[in-house]
């Protein structure tokens, strides 16, 4: 690193030693990878011929349900939609088609493209030790599609990404994108040496790059290098670098995702130009970093301000998808609520447990002494960043559906769910939300590419991706989740669990999305009988205090 130069190269130099720390962390990390998914020993298929009779079905560009259909794929291709039966105004002849060699007659149920999750993680050793668990809680919530920032390590994530193209295993199909600087020795200090990276880092396979909030000059070479080799971006605009690039100047440099909210609100700010962090302010305790994030719901122009229109109309003159993970900082507005979510007992390993609980090591759990006060701050912080999401949907503006789950009570595949009943609550209609966790994910991983999309529609021509449910998600989006809702069955006067998905088909590989999440429970039950226990532990008063 120079001790000497021009002024501008002292924050550069700042931002790059930061970098080499977070380099020797990710290089710790990598040891840490999880064991790879055992060979497939699940799904039937593909098929010559399997054909979905009687379905209702939700296809994911927004239109409305319609049914029954008809749908023939033929080994892992879509090969053709058929209305059943008469339709009024269609003056063709009804036709079914032929017998195939495998049928699912999904009378009564709904089909709708396999969701696309573009924020994901596998986690690490001892938090999750077998990606099999993480891959299994995905496809049994219909996820076929993983957008890893990073899965793992990147041979690791190479390696697996390859495996489930093969569908050698149970995973859904993995796009990579890798974080800059993760394997280099030494420090980055020039554009030159950042575009260098990529074009090494673009040999090894992957399909984009996760950034953070570099300096200026770092981040134009970094995106523009991405763009010419056709490599995706997407970007947590980071508390450490958004004062030099938030979502507005990432966004002129043709980044394409902004994930969470960084680089959002500081974007709009009104009277100020950085965060007011207060005195004795230290970011590096985690609980002042997510505390203090919060309050900045109160610093930005008001929604409908000149100012909120014009940052929403240029997001969507350059094309930019919003990627909000709203519930992967959930448990920030009711600690209380997430922990107790009823899915953690049956389907959350006790080791990842363990790393949800309050700690100063572990990435997330920031809950050191969570108040009333912290609490309000982000049920305010919704409030403006899920206007600001609605707003942009309204204009045309694409968001989409993503968990991050592994940190903050926010278990795989559930959270996915969680995430669309949000954006739900943020004003969108179900059939927006699909469209956003189906054909806007689809198109954040093809664009780049410069290709169309392969799925994420359920329409002839594309890849045989497909979630069936039994109950109508558009009435209830709990009726995705794996355990489904509860429901009064007024005949018995019993509640009853109803819904949870019953088939994820992949690349035409028809999956029981029950049985899947059947293996996770037994997972979860091995490794606490491993530690001898019959349920999760709790936090407990002091002997003293009971």
């Amino acid at each position: 690193m120079k001790s000497a130069g021009p002024a501008w190269l002292a924050p550069l130099v700042v931002a790059v030693g930061i970098a080499a720390l977070v380099s020797a962390a990710q290089a710790q990390e990598a040891s840490y990878d999880p064991r790879p998914a055992p060979p497939r020993a699940e799904g039937e298929g593909p098929f010559d011929r399997l054909v979905i009779r009687n379905a209702i079905l939700i296809d994911g560009t927004g239109a409305p349900a319609r049914g029954p259909v008809d749908i023939v794929i033929e080994r892992n291709r879509i090969v053709a939609v058929t209305t059943v039966g008469a339709t009024a105004g269609d003056m063709r002849p009804s036709g079914r088609p032929q017998p195939a060699s495998r049928e699912i007659d999904a009378a009564g149920m709904y089909v709708l493209p396999g969701f696309v999750d573009l924020h994901v993680h596998n986690g690490d050793v001892p938090k999750t030790p077998d990606s099999e668990y993480v891959y299994k809680l995905w496809m049994a919530h219909g996820i076929t599609t993983a957008r890893g920032v990073p899965f793992a390590s990147p041979v690791f994530s190479e390696s697996e990404k390859g495996r489930s193209a093969r569908n050698e295993i149970t995973a859904p199909r993995m796009f990579t994108y890798r974080l800059p600087f993760d394997e280099w020795e030494g420090t980055i200090e020039t554009p030159l040496k950042a575009r260098e990276w990529v074009r090494t880092a673009a040999k090894t396979g992957i399909d984009g790059l996760k950034l953070t909030a570099y300096p200026p000059e770092i981040m134009a070479a970094l995106i523009d290098e991405a763009k010419k080799l056709g490599l995706g971006t997407t970007a947590h605009l980071s508390q450490a670098g958004v004062a030099e690039m938030n979502a507005q100047d990432a966004a002129r440099l043709g980044l394409g995702t902004v994930t969470h909210f960084y680089g959002l609100f500081e974007a709009l700010y009104d009277g100020h130009d950085v965060q007011p962090f207060p005195p004795g302010h230290n970011h590096q305790d985690e609980q002042q970093r997510f505390g203090q994030v919060a309050r900045q719901w109160n610093l930005v122009h008001e929604r409908g301000s000149p100012e909120w229109k014009a940052l929403l109309q240029e997001f969507k003159s350059r094309g930019t998808i919003l990627d909000p993970t709203m519930t992967a900082y959930l448990a920030s507005r009711d600690v209380m609520r997430r922990s107790s979510a009823f899915w953690h007992e049956k389907y959350t390993l006790p080791s990842l447990w363990d790393f949800y609980q309050p700690s100063r090591a572990n990435h997330g759990s920031y809950y050191f002494d969570w108040t009333s006060w912290d609490e309000t701050a982000w049920r305010n912080f919704y409030r403006v960043w899920m206007a600001f999401l609605k707003d942009y949907k309204d204009i045309g503006g694409r968001v989409s559906v993503s968990s991050d789950a592994g940190y903050i009570y926010n278990t795989f595949g559930f959270s996915t769910i969680e995430e669309m009943e949000l954006l739900q609550e943020a004003g969108f209609h179900p059939l927006e939300v699909i469209r956003g966790a189906t054909l806007h994910g689809a198109q954040a991983l093809f664009e780049p590419k410069g290709k169309p999309i392969e799925f994420g529609v359920v329409r002839a021509g594309l890849l045989a991706d497909l979630v069936i449910v039994p109950e109508d998600p558009i009435a209830n989006l709990k009726v995705l989740y794996g355990t489904g809702a509860v429901r009064l069955n007024d005949k018995t006067g019993q509640a009853e669990r109803v819904g949870g998905i019953q088939y994820t088909i992949k690349d035409g590989i028809v999956y029981d999305a029950r049985q899947l999440l059947a293996d996770v429970a037994k997972m979860v039950a091995k490794q606490k009988a491993e530690r001898g226990l019959t349920r999760l532990p709790t936090i407990e008063f002091p002997p003293d205090r009971r």
